[in-house]
């Protein structure tokens, strides 16, 4: 069979900008348009550290344009710099969708990204070398609005103090996510979530020493599992069906190709396999963990669903089924022998985030991505008191921790059964 021509620059573009207009499309068959712009704005003034559900906040119209717009002006500003066009730019554009939907808003993004964009300026390179590096480190938003919530300031107070957090935040997370790499060795792929972890817990060390306090919060929605269901999953077999439709026999060809990669480091799959290749993978991997939630009680809303995107979009850089799917029943069978239950808001998104070890899977084995989800469940669910939720990609945090942990044993026993068997031989 004859197989299509690659897409274009631009069609790439395109082809991901269907993913915030689709969400966007729906949202306002969800929700009236006067009703969507006073969601947004409630969900501009709601604190959003974790867990805030914006789906509850502004409604379900409302949280889709939030996510949407965030993406769509992304998406146009990647374009307009001719940033290159690679696995990593679905996976920022996909985590900055989800986590839209439940803590990323259209006004706590940007200081972090200037404090970014300054550090580039600051060493004299383009801002491309550490742009997605800036859209991961977002997931510290909250902690601008955080800031902006300080009650004994005035306003003009706490926006300039705002916006200088933000850029000292941006300012440090290249140099520091480049140096924790070395701590994982590329088997957790959220390595930014682990530099952010690293932040969040001095930045709100700090707030505690000067009395500024952050309660805990639960909002969650469980109302739409069905609806969400529905749409998550047309979105999902539309995916699928596009990439066969362009190149069946080559697609599944390098599907099968993808399966056997470890993802270490986050593999550019686009890059290596093509465009229809990852879009059948992110369809698949998307089906997955839409059905694996509702299948164990889930609930499916703004912060799940931000957790299946997070798969979808690491199904570009990473992630399969057979290096996510170990990991998320080790966190399953996790739940049979503890205290908390699989559908309780937190494990449910330790459930989704620990695909982060994905690589560990697929380096290791299936034994191996058991434990690391066994593991991960318990410190997933007990790192996030050290900096009160305001870290979004806190199981990347998590994830980092186990991978250090884990890796170095799994080589250690790997190196000494090598050793017996060169003996053995000689």
């Amino acid at each position: 069979m004859k197989t299509k021509e690659p897409l274009s620059y631009r069609g790439k573009y395109l082809l991901l900008a269907v993913m915030p207009v689709y969400f966007m499309i729906a949202g306002l068959f969800f929700q009236p348009v006067d009703e969507i712009f006073s969601g947004l704005i409630a969900i501009l003034r709601e604190p959003d550290f974790l867990i805030t559900d914006y789906f509850v906040v502004g409604g379900v119209g409302a949280a889709f344009f939030n996510a949407g717009t965030i993406t769509l002006i992304l998406l146009v500003f990647l374009y307009c710099i001719r940033m290159e066009f690679d696995g990593h730019t679905i996976t920022s554009c996909c985590l900055l969708f989800g986590f839209s939907l439940f803590g990323k808003n259209l006004l706590n993004i940007w200081a972090i990204l200037f404090g970014v964009f300054l550090y580039a300026r600051y060493h004299r390179v383009s801002i491309r070398k550490h742009l997605y590096v800036g859209l991961y480190g977002t997931s510290l938003s909250p902690i601008i609005t955080q800031v902006m919530q300080i009650g004994h300031l005035p306003l003009a107070g706490r926006l300039v103090l705002s916006v200088v957090v933000g850029i000292c935040i941006g300012f440090v997370l290249p140099p520091l996510s480049a140096h924790v790499r070395d701590i994982h060795k590329g088997y957790s792929l959220y390595n930014v979530g682990f530099s952010a972890g690293i932040i969040a817990t001095v930045v709100v060390s700090l707030f505690k020493s000067f009395g500024i306090t952050v309660e805990s919060r639960l909002i969650w929605d469980e109302s739409h599992n069905t609806l969400f269901g529905i749409l998550l999953s047309v979105f999902f077999m539309g995916m699928i069906v596009f990439a066969l439709t362009r190149e069946k026999t080559c697609v599944l060809k390098k599907y099968w190709q993808i399966l056997k990669c470890s993802g270490i480091g986050g593999t550019d799959y686009w890059k290596d396999y093509g465009d229809y290749a990852v879009l059948f993978n992110m369809g698949v991997n998307g089906l997955f963990a839409t059905g694996f939630v509702l299948a164990v009680g889930g609930d499916l809303n703004g912060p799940t669903i931000g957790g299946i995107f997070t798969i979808v979009g690491f199904s570009s850089t990473g992630k399969h089924l057979r290096n996510i799917a170990p990991i998320m029943i080790g966190v399953y069978l996790a739940s049979l022998t503890k205290h908390w239950s699989i559908n309780e808001p937190a494990p449910l998104l330790a459930l989704l985030f620990s695909t982060t070890l994905a690589p560990i899977a697929g380096e290791f084995g299936v034994f191996a991505g058991l434990v690391a989800g066994f593991l991960h469940s318990s410190v997933a669910l007990n790192v996030g008191i050290v900096y009160s939720g305001m870290n979004l990609y806190n199981n990347g945090f998590a994830g980092g921790l186990v991978a250090a942990f884990m890796v170095p044993v799994i080589l250690s026993f790997l190196s000494r059964m090598s050793r017996i068997k060169n003996e053995d031989i000689l």
